[in-house]
C-alpha cells in the first residue's frame, strides 16, 4: 500500500524523470545553490574529520557511524516530509514535488559520464581514465582499455539500479522522505562504505542500510534490462536471464550483481573480475560467459541497452500515473 496520494506522487514522478533526462544536474544551478547531495557529504566529512577513525577502536566506530548514519536518514526523513506537506496534494503539488524530487536522480549525469569515457578511450586512454574516476571507486590506472571499458559498463549496469530505480521505487512508495533517505544512505555509502582500515567498523551501517534499501531496486533493474534485450537488436534475453540467473550472487555485493549480470548476458560479455580498490587487490569471481575484451562499440551496446531499460521505467510510470486519473 502506498503512502501518499497516488495521483499525485505519479505526475511528480514523471516530472522528476524528464527534468532529470533533459536537464540532468545543471552546473549553472549548482554553482548558486549547494546540491542536496553536498550537503550529506559535508556533514559526513565533517564528522570523520573530527572523529578519525583510524584513532579510535573499532566498536567505537561501528557506534559513531552508526550515530552519524542515524542522524542524517533521520533529517532526510523529516526534510522530505515538510516539503511533501507543503507541497500538498494535485496538479501543482506534482510539479513542486518534481521539482524537489529531480536533483536526487542522476540518470542523465550517469549517461554522460559513461559517453565521455567512451569518446576519451580511442584517443586518449589516460585522459579515459581520468574521466572513469567520475564512475568507479577502483584504482583506473591499474586497467588497461578492455578493463576501462568494463567498469563503465558495470557502472551504467549497477548505477541504473542505485541512482534510477532505487529513487523510483522509494519515492513511489514513501514519497518525498523515502526519496531522500534512499539519496542519503546512498551518499554515505560511497563515501564511507567502505572494506578499508579506515571505514571498516566506521561505515558498516551504512553499507548494510544500503544493501537493504537497494535489494528490490537492483532486482527490479535487472528485470527491465532483461525486457529491454526485448527492444534492443542484437541484445539476447535467454543468455540475459541465463546469467542473471547463475551469476547474479556471485558479485560481493548483494545487489549489484544483478544489473550487471543481465547486462553480462544481454551483450555477451564477462563483467566483474579481479580489480584494485585503494590499493587492495580484489579477487572477484566473473560474471557472464562472453568475452573479458569490451570495446567501446560494447560501451555503446550497453547505452541503448540500459537506456531502452530507462525508457520502459518511464512508460511504466506514465502508464500507472494514467490508470490513476481514469475513471
Amino acid at each position: 500500500m502506498l503512502l501518499f496520494d497516488t495521483a499525485t506522487l505519479l505526475p511528480a514522478l514523471l516530472w522528476a524523470l524528464l527534468l532529470d533526462v533533459t536537464l540532468g544536474d545543471p552546473p549553472w544551478l549548482w554553482r548558486r545553490l549547494p546540491h542536496p547531495v553536498v550537503w550529506v557529504g559535508r556533514a559526513v566529512a565533517r564528522f570523520e574529520q573530527a572523529w578519525n577513525p583510524l584513532a579510535q577502536d573499532p566498536r567505537d566506530n561501528l557506534t559513531a557511524g552508526a550515530v552519524i548514519t542515524l542522524a542524517l536518514v533521520a533529517a532526510a526523513f523529516l526534510t522530505g516530509l515538510l516539503l511533501q506537506a507543503i507541497a500538498g496534494e494535485g496538479a501543482l503539488a506534482a510539479l513542486l514535488i518534481g521539482l524537489f524530487a529531480w536533483p536526487l536522480f542522476a540518470w542523465r549525469g550517469l549517461v554522460l559520464a559513461v559517453q565521455e569515457v567512451a569518446r576519451l578511450l580511442p584517443r586518449d586512454p589516460a585522459a579515459a581514465r581520468r574521466a572513469l574516476r567520475a564512475l568507479v571507486g577502483r584504482d583506473p590506472e591499474r586497467l588497461d582499455d578492455h578493463g576501462v571499458a568494463r567498469a563503465a559498463i558495470e557502472s551504467l549496469a549497477e548505477n541504473f539500479a542505485d541512482a534510477v530505480v532505487a529513487p523510483w521505487w522509494w519515492m513511489l512508495l514513501l514519497g518525498l522522505p523515502g526519496l531522500y533517505v534512499c539519496k542519503t544512505v546512498n551518499t554515505l555509502d560511497s563515501m564511507i562504505g567502505y572494506l578499508t582500515p579506515r571505514h571498516r567498523h566506521f561505515g558498516r551501517v551504512a553499507a548494510r542500510l544500503d544493501d537493504l534499501l537497494n535489494w528490490v531496486p537492483a532486482r527490479l533493474a535487472a528485470g527491465l534490462i532483461v525486457l529491454a534485450t526485448l527492444l534492443v537488436p542484437g541484445a539476447r534475453p535467454g543468455p540475459a536471464v541465463r546469467v542473471l540467473r547463475r551469476d547474479a550472487r556471485r558479485h560481493r555485493s548483494p545487489n549489484a550483481g544483478f544489473p550487471e549480470a543481465a547486462v553480462a548476458g544481454a551483450l555477451g560479455l564477462r563483467l566483474a573480475g579481479p580489480r584494485v580498490y585503494h590499493g587492495v587487490v580484489a579477487l572477484e569471481p566473473w560474471i557472464g560467459e562472453g568475452r573479458a575484451e569490451a570495446t567501446v562499440a560494447d560501451m555503446e551496446r550497453a547505452l541503448r541497452l540500459v537506456g531502452t531499460a530507462w525508457l520502459l521505467l518511464w512508460g511504466l510510470t506514465a502508464a500507472a500515473a494514467l490508470a490513476v486519473r481514469l475513471p
